[in-house]
C-alpha cells in the first residue's frame, strides 16, 4: 500500500520537471508576465516580464500524480483525498483569476477585493460542509468538529463554529504563502518541507490507527483519522510536484507560481492539517508562513498606531533584502528557519505519540 505514496511523488516529479518548461514558452509566448512594484527592492525590477500563473503547472502534476498512483496500484480514491485536492483546486482557480484580471486584463489589483474573498470564501464553505459528511465504518469523518494539535482534544465546537475555524485557517494559510511568495523559490521550497512532513505524518498514522487497534502494541496511542494513508499519497505527490516546479522557479527564476499557486498550496496545507486532525500543529509546521504573516501585521498595526515602520519593508523577506543580503542568502536561510519549524513540529508529533504509549 506504501507504494501509491512512491509513486504519487516520481510521478509529480516528473511531470512538473517536463511540463513546467512547456508551460513557460507558452505564458511567454501570450506575453503573461510578472508585474513588478515600483516601490520594492530595486533589483526585482529585472523580473519584470516573467511567465507566471506557473502554480497550474503543479496543480495539474499533482492532481494528475494521485489518480495515476490510483490506477497503477488499483486502489480507489478517498473522499478525504478528493475533499483536499479539491480544495487545492477551487483555490488555485480563485488565484488564477485573480493573475488573468492582473495580467491579461491589464488591471494591476486584479480581483476586486470582495470578489477575491467571495470566491474564497465560497471555496472554503464547500470543502468545510462537505468534510463533515461521507463517514466511515467507524464513524469517522474527514474532518472532526473537534480542535485538534497532534489529535483531536477538548469539547465539540459543532459544525457551525467548525465552519467558521476552517475558514479561519484556509484563509490564513492562503494569506501566509501568498505573503511568502516574493522571491524566488522561497514559498514552493518552504512548501516542499511541509509536504514531506505531512507525507511522514500520514503514514505514522496509519500504522498507528485506531482502526488497526487489534494489532498495535498499545491500543490507547492511535489516531482517528479517517484516510490517513491517502493524505500522505496527496501531500507525497505535491512534494513531488512542487520540487520539479522548484528546478524552474529557483533563482533566477524562469516562472512565478503567482496568486494560482500560492492560493492553492495555502488551501491544500489546511486542508492537510483539518483532515490529519493536527489543526493548531500547522502554525509550528509552516512556521515560516506565520513569521512572514506577523511580520505584515506588526508593521501595518505598528504604522497605524504609531506613525512609525518596525521594518524597512513587509513582508520580512524584503526587510533583509533591503538590509544588503542577497535574494539566495534570504531563501537558503529562511529555507533553514523552514526546516527547524518543521523538525520541531514532528518532534512534538511524535513526543505525542510516545506520551501516550
Amino acid at each position: 500500500m506504501m507504494n501509491q505514496i512512491l509513486f504519487a511523488g516520481v510521478i509529480g516529479l516528473f511531470l512538473t520537471l517536463i511540463g513546467t518548461p512547456l508551460l513557460i514558452k507558452l505564458l511567454a509566448r501570450k506575453g503573461y508576465g510578472q508585474y513588478i512594484r515600483d516601490d520594492g527592492p530595486r533589483e526585482h525590477a529585472s523580473k519584470r516580464g516573467t511567465p507566471t500563473m506557473g502554480g497550474i503547472a503543479f496543480i495539474l502534476a499533482t492532481v494528475a500524480a494521485y489518480f495515476l498512483s490510483k490506477v497503477i496500484t488499483g486502489k480507489p480514491p478517498t473522499y478525504s483525498g478528493l475533499l483536499v485536492l479539491g480544495l487545492m483546486v477551487g483555490m488555485g482557480m480563485v488565484g488564477f483569476l485573480d493573475d488573468y484580471i492582473k495580467i491579461v486584463k491589464r488591471r494591476s489589483l486584479g480581483l476586486r477585493a470582495k470578489a477575491k474573498m467571495a470566491g474564497q470564501l465560497i471555496v472554503g464553505i464547500a470543502f468545510a460542509v462537505l468534510s463533515l459528511q461521507f463517514s466511515d465504518s467507524r464513524g469517522n469523518t474527514p474532518a472532526s468538529t473537534k480542535l485538534s494539535f497532534i489529535t483531536d482534544f477538548g469539547w465539540t465546537i459543532g459544525p457551525v463554529l467548525f465552519v467558521v475555524w476552517a475558514l479561519f485557517m484556509i484563509l490564513a494559510m492562503s494569506n501566509g504563502v501568498n505573503l511568502t511568495d516574493g522571491l524566488d523559490g522561497l514559498a514552493t521550497g518552504a512548501s516542499v518541507l511541509v509536504f514531506g512532513a505531512y507525507t511522514f505524518i500520514g503514514v505514522w498514522q496509519f500504522q498507528e490507527s485506531c482502526a488497526n487497534a487489534m494489532t498495535l502494541t498499545n491500543p490507547g496511542a492511535c489516531y482517528e483519522v479517517r484516510d490517513p494513508l491517502d493524505l500522505a499519497v496527496v501531500a507525497s505527490a505535491l512534494m513531488g510536484a512542487c520540487l520539479g516546479f522548484l528546478w524552474w522557479n529557483t533563482s533566477p527564476a524562469k516562472i512565478f507560481m503567482g496568486d494560482t499557486g500560492s492560493l492553492a498550496l495555502g488551501g491544500v496545507l489546511a486542508g492537510l492539517a483539518i483532515c490529519s486532525r493536527t489543526e493548531l500543529l500547522i502554525a509550528l509546521l509552516g512556521g515560516l508562513f506565520v513569521l512572514i504573516t506577523m511580520s505584515v501585521v506588526i508593521q501595518v498595526g505598528s504604522f497605524r498606531l504609531t506613525g512609525r515602520r518596525v521594518f524597512r519593508m513587509a513582508p520580512l523577506q524584503h526587510h533583509f533584502e533591503l538590509k544588503g543580503w542577497s535574494e539566495v542568502l534570504v531563501v537558503v536561510r529562511f529555507w533553514i528557519i523552514q526546516g527547524i519549524c518543521v523538525i520541531v513540529g514532528l518532534g512534538l508529533f511524535y513526543a505525542g505519540w510516545a506520551a501516550d504509549k
